[in-house]
């Protein structure tokens, strides 16, 4: 499974006056705004539903991407003999490139075309799926893995983007409107479709997860190639190239330093490395005149206290619902659809109570509202993490996941209006796609640490295989259920450290000027 869309919105969307790259210009009676003339240039009115179907498109190859693939990787381990090191970097590999260079992408994008990119990196996604579908063996499979995540982060910020530039502002909210109520429909849908295909046939029926890209990409590039006529792109635009590699490579070594491989266990050294290039990136990106990632953002309390309490929320929930599947499926023994629908309250509860916690944040302030889901989420995590024992679905796991999906429906609107709450305007799409990425890389860092912790408690619970392993040794559903029993908890406390934060130092109500 995958954590719902982004906390501030999925992708990087330009501030309107940024959608032609004109400044804003003084027009008599009767003349069009200059936001309009490029609309008009970049996809002609007729054709813009096209462009709303190919980022729909583009945007369902990486929700149902994501949503399946933890459902997936019990069969992955038995048909690729893969560790489980080597299963938490099918996954990371996927969420490094991603987390790391998304802001690059929304850059590239202005930088050299919007469509431009948005095509380039669903080609790539496109390539990368196709060659995850025919690897042989683990490696092969991570290394595509890092690619599909490398096309990702060109290819999500461009979804929204599209569709500012297409539309104009009357009809923009419906628009994205449409494009989220469609994010919102795949991401349900991902993970009941992989349950029911990968419960079909044999182990290797997971190749066909990725197969289906190619028909979903290639409607996608057809679509926007077939749209968009006018791709102006900003040959001035900045890039902060030295800041993309120094992140990267961070975060990477931190989370192979936290993976324990085998007996080795973890490898601090490279994970103080990893820190110390963190370190590096956050110096230079305050001395470089063009940041991918401005800190004068984090001046603001509200939006620093926001990010924090995203990242210990979205780590908590993204690494319980990563290796859930795994408890479920080689743990419990039952189906992979079955499995599927123990997330079916999350699938019907953010979208459902989504909209009335964003208007509990405009009447009671997000941090309030953040705090009540974060400790609903809590005792989601608790409840989880004391029943999975119980290997009770019905009595014990869906009341827990319903919990989850309460908890997660009270996060998402609130930390979105906690973000955006006093970023001036023509931030908004970097503060935005700021907290995107910190919501992938808290799940990055926890699912490398929360491995370790995994494998650990298993070996002392005296599992004989591995965690996650499809096995018939003795004591390895028990062993499996200890494991995750520790990382369940652990997560709760995340969870009620996030909501302390938010409850503590975001603004308990918006000023006049954030509303």
């Amino acid at each position: 499974m995958r954590e719902p869309p982004g906390p501030a919105g999925q992708d990087r969307a330009p501030h309107p006056i940024e959608l032609d790259g004109a400044q804003p210009a003084v027009r008599s009676p009767g003349t069009s705004s200059p936001n309009i003339q490029a609309e008009a240039a970049f996809c002609a009115p007729e054709n813009r539903v096209f462009v709303l179907i190919a980022a729909i498109l583009a945007s369902a190859l990486g929700f149902m991407d994501g949503s399946v693939i933890a459902l997936a990787l019990p069969a992955i381990r038995a048909d690729l003999g893969a560790s489980l090191a080597q299963a938490q970097w099918i996954n990371n590999g996927y969420l490094l490139p991603l987390g790391a260079l998304i802001l690059l992408g929304g850059a590239l994008g202005d930088r050299f075309g919007l469509a431009r990119v948005f095509s380039l990196g669903i080609g790539i996604f496109v390539a990368a799926s196709m060659a995850c579908a025919a690897a042989p063996g683990p490696e092969v499979l991570i290394a595509a893995r890092v690619v599909q995540g490398l096309g990702a982060a060109l290819m999500i910020p461009g979804s929204l983007a599209l569709i500012a530039r297409s539309y104009p502002e009357g009809e923009r909210g419906r628009a994205i409107g449409l494009w989220a109520s469609a994010a919102a429909l795949t991401t349900a849908l991902g993970p009941i479709v992989g349950g029911v295909v990968l419960s079909l046939g044999e182990p290797s029926i997971w190749r066909w997860i990725f197969a289906v890209n190619l028909p979903l990409g290639g409607l996608a590039l057809w679509f926007i190639l077939r749209a968009v006529q006018g791709d102006r792109g900003r040959p001035g635009e900045p890039l902060d190239v030295i800041g993309a590699l120094t992140i990267t490579a961070g975060l990477g070594l931190i989370a192979l330093g936290l993976t324990a491989e085998g007996e080795a266990g973890p490898r601090p050294a490279l994970a103080w490395t990893g820190l110390l290039l963190v370190a590096v990136f956050l110096w230079w990106e305050g001395r470089t005149r063009h940041p991918m990632l401005p800190l004068s953002l984090f001046k603001n309390p509200g939006f620093a206290a926001a990010n924090a309490a995203t990242a210990l929320i979205y780590g908590a929930f993204t690494a319980v619902v990563f290796f859930l599947p795994m408890t479920l499926v080689a743990g419990w023994e039952i189906s992979e659809i079955l499995a599927a629908a123990a997330f079916a309250p999350l699938s019907v509860f953010i979208p459902l109570l989504s909209p009335f916690a964003g208007g509990w944040a405009d009447r009671f302030g997000p941090g309030r509202v953040i705090a009540a889901g974060g400790v609903i989420l809590a005792l989601g995590l608790t409840a989880l993490g004391l029943g999975i024992s119980l290997e009770n679905f019905w009595l014990a796991l869906m009341p827990a996941t319903s919990l989850l999906g309460i908890g997660m429906a009270m996060l998402v609107a609130p930390l979105s209006t906690a973000v955006m709450s006093g970023v001036p305007g023509g931030l908004s799409g970097i503060a935005s796609a700021t907290n995107n990425a910190v919501s992938r890389v808290a799940g990055l860092i926890a699912i490398a640490a929360f491995g370790t912790i995994l494998a650990s408690r298993y070996s002392g619970a005296g599992g004989l295989a591995s965690f996650g392993e499809l096995s018939d040794s003795a004591g390895h559903g028990a062993a499996m259920n200890a494991a995750f029993q520790a990382l369940a908890l652990t997560a709760a406390a995340f969870a009620a450290l996030g909501a302390i934060i938010a409850l503590s130092f975001i603004p308990k109500k918006p000023s006049k000027s954030d509303a």
